[in-house]
């Protein structure tokens, strides 16, 4: 029995808001420093740069969000679901942004921001293994395809060396976290636009 479809057009809607509402919590966390000048700049800088890098993830999950969403015209239950799981891990990132933060960036605040990125890209990749499975249906599934599938297990990986390492170097681990960022943008950066959905 074939699985009921459903238009992505609340879909994307939804998670254009959710994600855009997620960005302005973060970005209400950064405090204005006591010290005036260029010394009460430096004094923020590590808040700066923990929102900076958890806002860089958020912009790249909705690239590529966008993308992914693009290439199809209908989902089934799967990709709803998938879809609100990473909503919902998404939505956990500006506590652990602040916790980061009002933590000096320790050793345990840095694990557990390592730990959400695994969670949120664990469920991203159950979207996209959700929207890949109707590209198969359609035929339109790719070798690129495959090779995101690839880096998207990469970056897994350097997430998940990340919990140890910061164990023993926080700021060093936050670099091999910086270091996925890297790995997704340059690509998106030169990639082709998404094709605008037309009716078949």
């Amino acid at each position: 029995m074939q699985q009921k479809r459903f238009p992505t057009t609340r879909l994307e809607a939804f998670s254009d808001g959710v994600l855009a509402v997620i960005i302005t919590i973060m970005v209400l966390e950064l405090k204005v420093p006591h010290e005036a000048g260029i010394p009460g700049l430096l004094s923020i800088a590590p808040m700066l740069f923990i929102y900076l890098l958890s806002f860089t993830f958020i912009a790249i999950y909705w690239v590529n969000h966008h993308q992914l969403i693009g290439r199809v015209e209908q989902c089934g239950h799967w990709a709803l679901y998938a879809n609100l799981a990473f909503l919902f891990a998404s939505s956990l990132l500006p506590f652990f942004t602040a916790y980061v933060i009002e933590n000096d960036m320790n050793s345990f605040s840095v694990a557990l921001y390592a730990a959400s990125m695994i969670v949120t890209g664990i469920t991203f990749f159950l979207l996209r293994l959700a929207i890949q499975s109707l590209l198969k249906e359609t035929g339109d599934l790719s070798q690129e395809d495959t090779a995101t599938q690839r880096k998207h297990l990469a970056s897994l990986v350097l997430y998940i060396a990340a919990i140890p390492l910061a164990h023993v170097h926080p700021r060093i681990a936050l670099g091999v976290i910086s270091l996925v960022t890297i790995i997704w943008i340059v690509p998106t950066a030169f990639a082709a636009p998404c094709p605008d959905k037309t009716p078949r």
